[in-house]
């Protein structure tokens, strides 16, 4: 499924969360294990800015995991780097990588897929 294909990770993180790029690590060593090369990762920390830790109890977007700003810059990079697979480090709902994958106009998957 990933063979010889680009691929973005993607990962909604908590502002305590200090292990968030080693998270994105293991994850890149699962895309790479099954012949993927990643191309781009991207970051939405909850509670780091506009609001800070007052905003971590607020409801994220249930569509997208993504702050509307974040989406779009996540659906940018996959066009500019031909990407064929976005792979998230949460797990998604079916209906979010629907709307995911219409976003981003390429398969949307979770690492739980691989």
């Amino acid at each position: 499924m990933l063979a010889g294909t680009d691929v973005a990770l993607v990962g909604l993180f908590s502002a305590k969360d200090k292990e968030f790029e080693s998270k994105l690590d293991l994850l890149a060593g699962l895309v790479e294990a099954r012949g993927g090369r990643v191309v781009s990762r991207h970051v939405q920390r909850r509670g780091v800015s506009s609001g800070g830790a007052d905003k971590m109890g607020d409801p994220f977007s249930r569509r997208t995991l993504l702050s509307p700003g974040r989406a779009r810059d996540v659906a940018d990079a996959c066009q500019q780097f031909g990407v064929g697979v976005a792979v998230f480090v949460n797990p998604l709902t079916d209906h979010q990588r629907a709307v995911l994958t219409d976003m981003f106009g390429c398969l949307v998957l979770s690492g739980e897929d691989l």
